[in-house]
């Protein structure tokens, strides 16, 4: 018997060690995030919730709805929406059903599938916003994660600049929230329907637009010999590859213009965007941009991205119309414009603008006592306190008032009071300034 138990033992143990799940016991457990995912730390939750509040202000303020939706979304949705370069770099799976699937990368497809399924229900223009996080599979750069959390703002069903002109205002508003000086940052603007056209009339074929597109967007990341080499995969020669780097060369609107059909649709939406932009007082900040392009495949239209004034860091945000996207998944043709501003970015040009404190604002008060017989009246007036809107810090144990005064002087808050016996004694205690050091006497008790 003893023998069958050892055999049974060996066995249960063998097994246990082909469980993935089983971790090894001669390896250390390591306490870092998985490489390019994030873990937020009380300090770090400071800045996310100075981004997360000034998004959801500025959404709300400019009148757009709230959606969510899973993180986990098919497969074969975002391989055909996304582009080239993002399916790629998705996180994907086969589920235990064998289903293929994969953590979204962003959310224009996802939000696609979600229009087009109720397509037939929504009141059109619809103005929805979501904070998502994102996954993808990177190279990581300064600025770029594995994952991010993605402000997600789209207007759904109008045809007029008007959508992209709101967008920006209310980009625009956030960022202002958030603290960014209007100086602190531009809107680099294009429209892919121009350069399409420009392309046309250089003589570059439609079926090779969409290959100079992502090639040219590529331009800053990879060198200008590469991105030829890119082209010339794609069957451009190098006459064709030397029109398409020119047009990169256009400086202004204007100059653009001059190239284009003097009917161009294109250059009418673009000049109608700056007068709105005008209007919403932020055109200072807008500027027209032949390079911005977008990598993304399903875009036909104005596209846009904000940076830092200095270009010193990635895009703060970027988006443009989409207005095929809905179609190519099956639903009605219906018109789209969307944004997308992802948290990490924007987080670097605040702290190297505002500093790396600027977040960490004072607020309430921090209650201590010096022994647990004090610690009735310091719960009742944190109470008090509380009922009356204040935020308050309450001290779980007595101590002794040098280390209440210390961790109180290292706190968020703004106030602290120390209870002990003869301020109950009295019914009052002392509520000090913990940066100015004046006092004001607090009633321990309600009357």
């Amino acid at each position: 018997m003893m023998r069958a138990q050892g055999q049974n033992d060996a066995a249960t143990q063998t097994h246990d060690n082909l469980n993935p799940l089983t971790p090894e016991p001669l390896n250390p457990l390591s306490f870092d995030p998985p490489r390019g995912m994030r873990d937020f730390y009380p300090e770090d939750m400071v800045w996310r919730n100075r981004v997360f509040d000034a998004w959801r202000q500025a959404a709300v303020a400019h009148g757009f709805q709230p959606y969510d939706a899973c993180v986990v979304e098919n497969l074969a949705l975002l391989q055909r929406k996304s582009g080239e370069e993002v399916s790629q770099q998705i996180y994907h799976f086969e589920d235990k059903s064998g289903r293929k699937l994969a953590l979204r990368p962003e959310m224009t497809p996802t939000l696609a599938r979600m229009i087009a399924a109720r397509q037939g229900q929504l009141t059109f223009p619809v103005k929805w916003f979501t904070t998502a996080q994102c996954f993808r599979y990177e190279r990581m750069t300064r600025g770029r994660k594995r994952e991010h959390y993605q402000w997600n703002m789209d207007i759904i069903g109008e045809e007029s600049v008007s959508a992209e002109a709101e967008l920006l205002a209310a980009a625009a508003a956030s960022l202002k929230a958030m603290g960014m000086p209007d100086a602190g940052y531009r809107i680099h603007v294009n429209n892919r329907a121009l350069l399409a056209e420009l392309l046309a009339s250089s003589g570059i074929a439609a079926q090779y637009h969409a290959a100079v597109f992502l090639a040219l967007d590529k331009r800053g990341k990879i060198s200008d010999d590469e991105i030829a080499a890119l082209l010339a995969t794609e069957g451009l020669d190098a006459e064709a590859t030397r029109k398409a780097f020119d047009l990169l060369a256009v400086q202004t609107l204007d100059q653009a213009a001059a190239r284009a059909a003097p009917d161009s649709v294109a250059v009418k939406a673009l000049r109608d965007l700056f007068a709105l932009a005008e209007i919403y007082g932020i055109a200072d900040r807008l500027v027209f941009d032949m390079s911005v392009i977008r990598g993304l495949a399903y875009y036909t239209g104005i596209v846009f991205e904000a940076f830092d004034a200095e270009r010193k860091f990635r895009a703060i945000f970027g988006g443009g119309r989409y207005d095929s996207l809905l179609t190519s998944i099956g639903g009605a043709p219906t018109p789209a414009v969307g944004l997308g501003f992802g948290d990490v970015v924007v987080v670097e040009v605040l702290k190297d603008l505002l500093g790396d404190a600027a977040a960490t604002g004072k607020h309430g008060v921090v209650i201590g006592y010096m022994f647990p017989e004090q610690r009735e009246a310091a719960t009742r007036l944190a109470c008090r306190l509380r009922d009356g809107n204040e935020l308050v810090n309450l001290m779980l144990a007595a101590q002794k008032p040098k280390k209440f005064f210390e961790r109180a002087s290292v706190s968020t808050a703004v106030d602290a009071i120390f209870i002990g016996p003869d301020d109950v004694t009295r019914g009052t205690a002392k509520r000090k300034n913990l940066a100015t050091r004046e006092e004001r006497d607090v009633a321990l008790y309600s009357v």
